[in-house]
């Protein structure tokens, strides 16, 4: 199975529609190239652009909605179109993450659960959602996580209970930080027996340089492809059958003892 992370580069001179243009055209790229295709967290606003959220607030089926369900299907790939700010008419906003079929079907939407900020920035702009989300690709199962969730190891063994293979992170990670960034996506491979698929952006959103570095790390911890600070496709080819493979090798999940989802009746 073939992936693209595409690390994009957030320029505050660029207008939303200029990137939603220049990103679908990415997207359409890979046809050929990748059977699932990967963007960043609030690639449209930036991720720290807190004061562009509200204004650039969509329905859940608005523009970006619409220009990523014709891309993934132009391209024939499966999408994890990012995050996008969610308007949601009968509540909040939200982080809301959202994935297609190589048709352009919406196969799911996940709504950010930690929300960053320490009780300013995303934290009280953006409500927190409540589902885990997996989707079942032919070769794999996807579990969907952003961002800050990769701090929370809880929110990965409940998308491995719920049968994830491969955990599927899009952020917008501070530089700052990139050492954690590195550290957790391997961290969160290792203890998950599962592939991880980090995708960041480039550049400066509202004067915070971002990581970049997209990762891909296989089950047993080892970098497979790892980007560089600037906007680039990082394409990587890995087999999904890898995690059966080490589960069965290296049994670690089958000793767990606490929290282990309650049995059903």
């Amino acid at each position: 199975m073939r992936a693209s992370l595409i690390q994009i580069a957030v320029d505050e001179g660029e207008s939303v529609e200029a990137r939603r243009r220049r990103v679908t055209a990415l997207v359409r790229e890979q046809a050929g190239a990748a059977d699932l295709v990967v963007l960043p967290e609030l690639w449209t606003t930036g991720a720290f652009a807190y004061e562009e959220f509200g204004s650039e607030a969509e329905p859940l089926e608005g523009p970006t909605y619409e220009a990523m369900a014709k891309a993934a299907g132009d391209a024939g790939v499966w999408l994890h179109a990012g995050s996008i700010p969610e308007r949601d008419p009968e509540g909040p906003l939200y982080n809301t993450s959202l994935v297609f079929s190589p048709s352009g079907d919406l196969a799911g939407a996940y709504r950010k659960i930690h929300r960053f900020g320490f009780d300013k920035g995303e934290a009280v702009l953006m409500g927190a959602g409540e589902d885990l989300v997996t989707v079942r690709l032919p070769e794999t199962t996807l579990g969907v996580a952003t961002c800050y969730d990769l701090r929370f190891p809880e929110l990965f063994r409940g998308l491995v209970d719920a049968g994830a293979e491969t955990l599927v992170i899009p952020a917008g990670w501070p530089e700052r930080r990139r050492a954690h960034w590195t550290l957790l996506a391997q961290a969160r491979a290792v203890e998950n027996q599962a592939f991880v698929l980090a995708c960041g952006t480039a550049g400066t959103h509202a004067g915070v340089p971002q990581a970049g570095h997209s990762i891909v790390v296989d089950p047993w911890g080892e970098v497979l492809a790892e980007a560089g600070a600037g906007e680039e496709v990082l394409t990587v080819e890995f087999d999904p059958a890898k995690v059966a493979a080490t589960r069965e090798q290296f049994p670690a999940l089958k000793d767990r003892l606490l929290g282990l989802p309650a049995p059903r009746r």
